[in-house]
């Protein structure tokens, strides 16, 4: 028997998603708009994603970006991956802490993590001046603060992906002569893979649109993509920002759906 929605509920649940997303379909229209400036529509045009690529700041901000999400990706996913793994084949005495403890870099407040990242920062760098050694905050500190609250997600992604599997499986390819790295490769990664390629998808996409942490460590003369979009709308909104933000938006979607897609159950399976 299926249910009808009431019609109510519907208007209000359209409402909510009209609310969500017609500022991102603003956002898009108008960096189709052939006037530079405020919010009237003068026509039709693609320039501004020509103007866009042909800004030398735009360039080296996005080859910071990629950089950082591939670099800062790899990494987090190697070592989410051994989390979650661990977490899914050992009995720990203290797995539910320390679950709590990989949910808490994702439920902290964005700004809470950059001013602590800044802070630990800038406590290390005093140690290492007393030796002789100095840094500044820039690619290195920005890719090491991505990794940290990749971590949590590629781990949990993982950990969540094996859930419904138990230590029987590996138990059954030692029993049938597998040694212990060929029942790991042959039964245990492929199950997790596409928990492990969901979570470096998600682990991009974070790194990709991470404005506030990347803002409080990556110090002077060193910038990614949100951080020149923000610095470039404090003096105006311009279609070319507009471009550049719906080319973000673009990349994130594309990412979070394949992310759902591998995570979806296979009907085969």
């Amino acid at each position: 028997m299926i249910r009808r929605t009431h019609p109510a509920l519907s208007a209000w649940a359209w409402l909510v998603y009209a609310f969500l997303y017609l500022p991102i379909v603003v956002l898009v229209v108008f960096s189709f708009n052939d006037s530079r400036f405020g919010a009237t529509w003068a026509g039709f045009t693609t320039k501004w994603y020509g103007v866009l690529f042909a800004r030398a700041d735009v360039r080296e901000a996005l080859a910071h970006t990629l950089e950082i999400a591939l670099l800062s990706t790899l990494v987090s996913t190697v070592l989410g991956t051994l989390v979650g793994l661990g977490l899914w084949r050992y009995t720990l005495r203290f797995r539910t802490a320390l679950t709590g403890l990989l949910v808490l870099p994702i439920v902290v407040p964005d700004v809470v993590m950059g001013v602590s990242l800044l802070m630990f920062y800038s406590f290390v760098r005093q140690g290492l001046e007393r030796a002789g050694w100095t840094f500044d905050n820039g690619f290195w500190t920005v890719l090491l603060a991505h990794v940290t609250f990749q971590i949590s997600y590629v781990a949990l992604t993982v950990r969540s992906r094996l859930a419904g599997y138990g230590p029987e499986l590996e138990e059954a390819a030692r029993d049938l002569g597998a040694s212990g790295w060929e029942s790991f490769r042959r039964v245990i990664l492929p199950l997790a893979m596409p928990g492990v390629l969901a979570g470096a998808l998600l682990a991009f996409t974070l790194s990709l649109d991470d404005f506030v942490v990347t803002y409080f460590t990556s110090g002077s003369g060193f910038s990614t993509l949100p951080v020149l979009i923000y610095t470039n709308v404090k003096r105006g909104v311009t279609p070319d920002i507009n471009a550049l933000s719906a080319l973000l938006v673009l990349v994130t979607v594309v990412a979070i759906v394949a992310a759902n897609a591998l995570l979806r159950p296979r009907r085969d399976a």
